[in-house]
């Protein structure tokens, strides 16, 4: 992805139904969907959103078609971050960091954790 496209609440939410079902007709997406469940016709015409906006795609099989992803749940997670931490934190992940230990939204125990999963990041590029 090119430019970050962001994704309303309804379409994440089909793209997480497909993410967890892979390959899938509207009615597998329904069904990997949670509570309340959204009517056929708005998963419908959400996935035709989807393929416009370039990330599902889909292969026919008669009149039915069963739809894709284009994009995988790790490439858009990385994306929307670097989307929400260019926006909101000047684009600094430490920050961002910061942000969570003044709020008290984040332990030591997880700072300690996100440090060593820095390290190892780190000694595997090397």
């Amino acid at each position: 992805m090119s430019s970050v496209k962001v994704l309303t609440k309804a379409e994440e939410q089909i793209m997480q139904a497909l993410w967890k079902t892979g390959p899938a007709f509207v009615k597998e997406l329904i069904d990997a969907m949670p509570e309340p469940k959204p009517h056929y016709n708005t998963v419908s015409t959400l996935v035709k959103i989807l393929i416009e906006k370039g990330f599902v795609d889909y292969k026919a099989y008669g009149k039915s078609h069963q739809y894709f992803s284009l994009i995988s749940k790790d490439d858009y997670s990385r994306n929307t971050m670097k989307h929400f931490v260019k926006g909101y934190f000047a684009g600094s992940f430490s920050e961002m960091v910061s942000f969570f230990v003044k709020e008290k939204d984040i332990s030591v125990n997880e700072l300690e954790q996100l440090l060593d999963q820095i390290k190892d990041a780190k000694n595997k590029k090397q």
